[in-house]
């Protein structure tokens, strides 16, 4: 086991999740009963979750040489959110050369930075026992796909993914950054919330399709970051439409504004569409993000805007 498998798995306890029995069928009477005792363990977990709320948050801490941190978000997975983060991440460095940028990837479970960003291998280690990223098209990236192997599962717990977390975002020697991206996991769980009161966000991005589903959990999405004092900077719409490449007929696959009505809702702005066009996909899977290999087509231009939004939202207001 390398060095940089021992720093993330250290602690020395194993959630490895273990095989369980098969229960043999107890009747109705003992179902009740289970269903009571389950009822019974999600009233505690309520409780115990309002407790620690009433706390108040965690002090956070910084990470050191991060200037401003951005998260990206959304309520459920497929709705482009990774494929958002690194054309994000790309078109802030475009839109202004001398930004340093660099794309953390907290998806534990199903990271996707490597790919996207055409990187392999595991991060180097500083002096002072820290992991390096890895860099590409000018961006440092750090992702738990750099950890594991690539076909293989993280079938971890819930305690040692924050440990996982915890590392990845203390244990990272990033340099000097003017804006951290972070590629957050779907959801509103464990993950989003250890991220947002270990360290100081400087702003969410929400990414969805315009379709109701997606926009539901969307909102939910977006109410977990208030709730947590995390400024939502706005909602990015994905796969906004489709053009036909052939007779330039457009169709809205997903729904027309969606975002936009939810934006309204929220009082939010959105930042910017994105359509559904080929290109984008295909760049992706080749590890060449369209803002990188196609920086004059309008699918990149969509996000290139996308980021000068995110920037004049982190500006403070003038005195």
């Amino acid at each position: 086991m390398g060095t940089w498998r021992r720093l993330l798995l250290s602690g020395g306890v194993s959630l490895w999740g273990s095989g369980g029995a098969a229960v043999p069928p107890l009747g109705r009477r003992a179902l009740g009963c289970g269903r009571q005792l389950l009822g019974a363990e999600g009233e505690s977990l309520k409780q115990r979750r309002t407790q620690i709320m009433s706390r108040g948050l965690p002090k956070q801490k910084p990470i050191e040489g991060v200037r401003e941190v951005i998260v990206v978000a959304s309520g459920k997975g497929g709705v482009g959110k990774s494929t958002t983060a690194v054309n994000l991440a790309l078109a802030l460095a475009a839109n202004d050369s001398s930004k340093a940028v660099g794309l953390l990837d907290v998806d534990v479970y199903g990271p996707s930075i490597p790919k996207m960003m055409n990187l392999k291998g595991n991060p180097e280690l500083s002096p002072n026992n820290l992991m390096r990223p890895l860099l590409n098209y000018g961006i440092a990236c750090m992702s738990m796909g750099f950890l594991v192997e690539e076909t293989a599962p993280v079938v971890w717990r819930g305690l040692m993914v924050m440990s996982a977390i915890e590392k990845l975002l203390r244990q990272v020697d990033w340099g000097q950054l003017d804006y951290l991206v972070v590629d957050m996991p779907p959801g509103t769980g464990d993950v989003q919330l250890s991220v947002s009161q270990n360290i100081p966000i400087s702003g969410a991005v929400i990414v969805s399709t315009p379709q109701d589903i997606a926009l539901m959990d969307a909102h939910k999405g977006a109410e977990m970051f208030r709730k947590v004092h995390v400024p939502v900077l706005g909602l990015v719409q994905n796969m906004s439409v489709f053009q036909c490449p052939k007779c330039k007929h457009k169709t809205h696959i997903f729904g027309a504004d969606g975002a936009r009505k939810l934006a309204q809702t929220l009082d939010l702005d959105v930042l910017g569409d994105v359509p559904l066009h080929l290109s984008i996909r295909e760049a992706s899977d080749k590890g060449q993000p369209v803002v990188f290999s196609q920086p004059e087509s309008e699918e990149a231009k969509a996000y290139l805007h996308i980021a000068s939004e995110v920037v004049r939202r982190l500006q403070p207001p003038p005195e």
